[in-house]
């Protein structure tokens, strides 16, 4: 078992998805996607457990807050590190949501995200005990 971190990507942007999985993959993480909360918690209650969420804020059929929300509320997935993103400022979102590690302004820089993740997660090379 190799020591890489898992990223579930979630947003409904496919382009956006796409150069984000393109970079992380890149990067070294292996990668998740769903393209929008209900699928994302979905892929959390069948996949492997992600060690990061990555998930935009608008996005139909269950946002990021209700997807965060639901996260916090679960015992197994209330401690994976949640990064949200929104062309949105911080400060209308922070009214919504609670509780996740950074916020990315859309548009964004992709090296920033990465720096981002690598920092949250440490390095690639440390390997992760559930």
């Amino acid at each position: 078992m190799s020591g890489m971190a898992t990223i579930l990507i979630v947003e409904d942007e496919f382009a956006i998805a796409e150069l984000l999985e393109m970079v992380l993959v890149d990067e070294g993480y292996s990668v998740l996607r769903a393209s929008n909360g209900r699928q994302g918690l979905e892929r959390l209650a069948n996949d492997s457990r992600p060690d990061l969420v990555i998930s935009d804020y608008m996005m139909p059929i269950l946002d990021g807050a209700s997807m965060i929300q639901t996260m916090r509320g679960n015992e197994a997935q209330r401690d994976i590190p949640y990064i949200i993103m929104s062309s949105m400022p911080e400060d209308n979102v922070r009214q919504r949501i609670q509780g996740y590690a950074s916020f990315v302004r859309k548009p964004f820089h992709l090296l920033k995200v990465v720096e981002l993740v690598a920092t949250i997660l440490g390095p690639i090379s440390s390997t992760h005990s559930a």
